[in-house]
């Protein structure tokens, strides 16, 4: 069988699946461990409208919790809420039972905000984008 490649920049979820899936048997296979991954998601919404308007999207697997976005409106910046929304996910990952928790911030974004908060840099990609680092931080729980 010769395979055929194909490149897009629309790919529809089930595509992603078709990937994901052969993948996570195969992470599982190997080190012993089940992925059991479990979203995560903590919500900040305007009192009146009752839209988002920011907050923390991430999920646990493998004994650790992955933040993968975390925002807040400048407005709502200054005042602790940030910290006490990490302060919330890191103790639903002790729930869950993890260990540790990762995530990746720019340098224009909030590397000393989570280094105030205990994280530590295991990891760079200079340059990226042009002008700036991007920084993977890690905390054990």
């Amino acid at each position: 069988m010769i395979p055929t490649i194909a490149v897009t920049d629309s790919p529809e979820l089930h595509l992603r699946q078709a990937i994901a899936l052969p993948l996570i048997g195969f992470n599982e296979a190997r080190s012993g461990q089940r992925l059991d991954w479990r979203p995560l998601a903590i919500l900040v919404s305007d009192p009146g409208s009752k839209a988002v308007v920011g907050g923390l999207w991430g999920g646990s697997y493998f004994s650790y919790l992955w933040i993968d976005l975390l925002f807040l409106p400048e407005t709502l910046r200054g005042a602790g809420l940030g910290r006490r929304i990490m302060i919330q996910a890191e103790e639903e990952a002790v729930r869950r039972g993890c260990t540790g928790v990762w995530l990746d911030t720019f340098s224009f974004q909030a590397r000393g905000f989570y280094e105030r908060l205990g994280y530590a840099v295991f990891g760079t990609i200079d340059d990226h984008p042009p002008g700036h680092s991007r920084f993977f931080l890690k905390k054990v729980l």
